[in-house]
């Protein structure tokens, strides 16, 4: 424990603003709660990014939307057209879903293309591509070959869930990700890490990054416990 640095763990924090009620002011709070504990980044609405990155300039809080959210049945060219704007008003990363339904339908080469143009877009403009599969919805079958997928097109990091699913995070679909994702590809998980204990357990599976909402209990728990 006392190897383990704040910044080790605020670094690991995606600070997740999407709710559907969220109204500008509190994405607004957001955003200065994250730049204060010094997060990897926010995950915002789409529509809030332009105002998320003039918040944000001059710190090193990164900025990022979804894609294709929540449900990945948005047509290939729509999550591009997507993420050509959100890369304009100033995201560096990008959650993507998944067309789940092509996935049990294993349409392959459909799911590869999906992906593959949405990762070739990011690439070219310098953003990273996280992939989301909504693991609740799926059999393992599905998620190693979606961890197969994600390393041949060049996707950063492997994603459980959107959060808004059955289920989030859970250390079988973590350790699974892990194991079958090539190296180079990152394990982000989301859904249900609501505490300091539950990162540091996941950390040591192997995840890098977290999607919270819970990031100033989990950062405010660091702290003391880090102290």
């Amino acid at each position: 424990m006392t190897q383990l640095a704040y910044l080790d763990v605020a670094k690991m924090i995606d600070h997740s603003m999407l709710q559907q009620v969220l109204t500008d002011a509190e994405m607004e709070a957001g955003c200065k709660l994250a730049a204060e504990y010094q997060v990897a980044s926010v995950c915002i609405k789409p529509y809030y990014v332009q105002r998320a990155a003039r918040l944000l300039k001059g710190t090193d809080v990164r900025v990022g939307t979804v894609i294709g959210f929540p449900h990945g049945g948005h047509v290939t060219r729509i999550k591009v057209a997507e993420s050509v704007q959100a890369i304009r008003d100033g995201a560096v990363e990008l959650d993507m879903v998944v067309n789940i339904g092509k996935v049990l339908s294993q349409d392959w080469d459909y799911v590869i293309d999906d992906i593959k143009a949405v990762v070739d877009t990011a690439h070219a403009a310098k953003a990273i591509v996280k992939v989301i599969f909504e693991n609740c919805f799926l059999q393992d079958e599905h998620k190693i070959a979606l961890c197969k997928i994600c390393g041949e097109v060049g996707a950063d990091f492997v994603k459980t869930s959107t959060g808004y699913g059955q289920t989030g995070a859970t250390d079988e679909d973590l350790r699974l990700m892990r194991q079958h994702a090539p190296a180079h590809v990152q394990v982000k998980a989301a859904g249900g890490v609501r505490n300091f204990e539950r990162v540091l357990e996941v950390r040591k599976i192997g995840v890098t990054r977290i999607g919270a909402t819970a990031s100033k209990g989990i950062l405010d728990e660091c702290k003391e416990r880090l102290r």
